[in-house]
């Protein structure tokens, strides 16, 4: 796990999103880009996530979560910079967090990959950046 500031800032909303984001991650030591990784929740700690959020410095931000999937556009609800959700499966096999994730209101974009999905989260990342490659 990188430590410190990255290009990339992946937020997972519990310690069980981790699955997912080792996926992301993998796709982005091989490419060689810093990242930072956080667990914050938007319902268990809306504050920290909001001084993270606001301070963080990464360039795009990937918000992993499950259940109700609030993470991503509340991220997306503090920043300008480039949101992507990952939905996790669940006890609706994802779909509820697919959902929230895809509905969220004109005005706070969030870009969503599928479920489960930490590589294509990453890639889109790496493209986002302007420095993806071919893998």
């Amino acid at each position: 796990m990188a430590e410190g500031k990255g290009k990339i800032s992946l937020i997972l909303g519990s310690k069980s999103d981790m699955e997912v984001a080792e996926k992301a991650v993998e796709v982005l030591e091989e490419n060689g880009i810093s990242y930072d990784l956080q667990i914050l929740s938007a319902h268990r700690n809306p504050d920290e996530l909001d001084r993270y959020v606001r301070s963080c410095g990464a360039d795009v931000i990937i918000a992993i979560a499950g259940m109700s999937a609030a993470l991503p556009g509340v991220v997306a609800s503090k920043t300008d910079k480039p949101v992507i959700g990952v939905p996790v499966s669940g006890k609706l096999m994802g779909v509820d967090a697919l959902l929230s994730m895809v509905q969220m209101p004109s005005g706070v974009p969030v870009a969503v990959v599928g479920i489960d999905n930490g590589v294509n989260a990453a890639l889109l990342a790496l493209r986002i950046l302007g420095s993806g490659r071919a893998l």
